[in-house]
């Protein structure tokens, strides 16, 4: 192996590999997580189906597209050139502006704050330039870092109103209609192609690692071709399979038989089901979650316990209290209900195994509670605790607020939101792998050659290194960021979520087209926000959170700029005796 140009700093770029990879750790963790909440809390996925999707799709994205936006982080922020006398400087601010950006990260990613891990960088790359070559030749026009601010209003604003208008168009024209199970059956083809059309369209924009020109025609006709193609491939094994066990309530149905396609409409119809049994099996999206009549019966019965222990109580007969009791209280059947919705919870870790604690089971279930920890999080009940956290605002009023759909209708969307889920962690891999590399690879280079070169290819290898922490840190420190967002920002939904989801997706698309470095945080937290608004009730939105990611996008930029600017300064400018 070749000896590199400045191999005097090796400690430098060494320093700078470990905190790029913790920079990219944490953009799984805060930022991919922050994605995945919508999926998780409506329930549409398990923590496991998550994270196997997340960091498949990441990955993918990182590798596959993720090379082209590297390249706007590195030079729309700071010139390159302007340290071509001293590339050591560069190759140290380079070190600092991730040292900023991880460190200030990792403290908000464990505190469970959902911030811009583009604008983390963006900062530290702020700070370290105007330490090392001054605050005016850092770019502050609008394709350097005005643009960032902007995005601060633009981004969120266009997620909320995209979600906003998603949901709407779901709400009134599928969810609340007399056959709201059939519109959402045939909806889910058209959703299809939207998604997958914006899907492709980022791939023909953007290329496979090749240098690819097409013609809007050529690209129009790429779009239709693969969307149209895939969306009939789900309208021939996955609607017929969805037909079938919905509206024809085929209990007998297993995952595999939808390779049977067309022909599973000419199955015999089922046999009974067992009694007292959910035969279908289709989920309760909404468990754990109380309506206005539920929540009454709630306090209810809370005031009347509370009235009871009061001195007056004693005043009355038996026969007054039993009757105020039954007055109050809404009927028996509502009781239960209520009891039922609020009591049950997702299962929780896996049980230790009985055993001494040197035998095989209990040593594989040590082995997986270190590794896998992540993964056995219960996000939906973290989400329930701490009720005085200022971060809650009254969780169960607000959610109380927003109407609820049929089950049924709600598991169409619950299919459609894995595809949702899936394109959003593609675009997000491609998109904000260039958070970590971008960086890194200006480092790697100017470490190796000891030139600043006017093209930086980012070779595949660093592509698979920032995918690879991005994987990791939202397999394990995801939920920290998932418990703050989900059901504590609104409820959540399948058909909530996928609104979420698909306008995410589109805004980051946009954004990517423009080469505007968005955050995929403020799309989420603005479609989010859009969708929770479209219930009819501000106050189904947790206005307090909205607050306090503002205020976190707010501090992002300036507070990374301090750290990378104080550390560039102190090493670079720090007497020398």
């Amino acid at each position: 192996m070749a000896v590199a140009a400045l191999s005097q700093y090796d400690y430098i770029f060494a320093l700078t590999t470990i905190f790029a990879f913790l920079d990219a750790w944490n953009i799984g963790a805060n930022d991919v997580a922050n994605s995945f909440a919508t999926s998780v809390s409506s329930r549409s996925l398990t923590m496991k189906q998550a994270m196997a999707i997340a960091a498949v799709m990441e990955f993918a994205g990182a590798v596959s597209v993720g090379s082209r936006v590297a390249a706007t982080i590195r030079s729309k922020i700071i010139e390159p050139h302007l340290y071509d006398e001293q590339p050591a400087v560069l190759l140290l601010a380079m070190m600092c502006a991730i040292i900023g950006s991880s460190t200030f990260l990792t403290f908000a990613t464990k505190m469970g704050f959902p911030v811009s891990t583009t604008h983390s960088i963006i900062g530290g790359l702020v700070g370290a330039g105007a330490a090392s070559i001054g605050i005016k030749q850092v770019n502050w026009e609008w394709d350097g870092v005005s643009s960032i601010f902007a995005a601060w209003v633009i981004a969120p604003g266009i997620a909320g109103t995209v979600g906003a208008a998603l949901f709407l168009i779901t709400k009134y024209f599928i969810m609340t209609r007399r056959h709201a199970v059939r519109n959402a059956f045939y909806s889910i083809p058209v959703y299809t192609f939207i998604t997958i059309g914006a899907l492709v369209m980022l791939v023909v924009w953007k290329g496979i690692q090749l240098e690819v020109s097409l013609s809007n025609t050529e690209i129009a006709v790429c779009v239709v071709t693969v969307a149209g193609g895939l969306t009939a491939l789900e309208c021939f094994f996955l609607l017929p399979f969805l037909w079938r066990r919905i509206m024809h309530e085929d209990w007998e149905l297993r995952w595999y038989h939808c390779l049977q396609g067309p022909w599973l409409l000419k199955r015999p119809p089922p046999s009974r089901p067992p009694p007292g049994t959910n035969a279908l099996n289709i989920k309760d999206y909404y468990r754990g979650h109380l309506t206005k009549e539920e929540l009454e019966t709630i306090r209810a019965s809370e005031s009347l316990l509370e009235s009871a222990k009061s001195p007056d109580s004693h005043a009355r007969t038996d026969s007054e209290a039993d009757s105020a009791i039954t007055t109050a209280l809404p009927s028996p059947a509502i009781q239960a209900s209520t009891l039922t919705r609020r009591s049950t919870t997702d299962a929780g870790p896996p049980l230790r195994p009985l055993g001494p604690w040197h035998s095989a089971p209990v040593l594989l279930w040590r082995f997986k509670r270190i590794t896998l920890r992540g993964l056995e999080q219960d996000v939906i009940r973290l989400q329930k605790r701490h009720p005085q956290s200022i971060l809650n605002y009254k969780i169960e009023d607000m959610h109380a607020r927003a109407p609820r759909y049929d089950n049924r209708a709600e598991y169409m969307y619950s299919a459609l939101q894995i595809l949702t889920a899936a394109s959003a962690s593609f675009i997000h891999g491609a998109s904000d792998v260039s958070n970590a590399i971008a960086p890194f690879t200006s480092a790697f280079l100017i470490w190796r050659t000891g030139l600043i070169a006017d093209e930086v290819h980012v070779p595949l290898w660093v592509l698979a290194f920032g995918g690879a922490g991005i994987s990791l840190g939202l397999l394990t420190y995801g939920y920290h960021v998932m418990r703050n967002l989900g059901n504590r920002l609104t409820l959540m939904s399948p058909s909530r979520g996928f609104c979420m989801e698909l306008a995410g997706g589109i805004t980051v698309l946009m954004a990517t087209r423009l080469a505007i470095p968005v955050s995929s945080t403020q799309c989420i937290a603005g479609a989010a926000i859009g969708v929770g608004l479209a219930n009819g009730d501000w106050r189904a939105i947790n206005v307090r959170l909205v607050g306090w990611i503002y205020l976190g996008w707010l501090i992002t930029v300036p507070v990374t700029g301090l750290i990378a600017g104080g550390l560039m300064g102190i090493i670079l400018w720090a007497p020398r005796w």
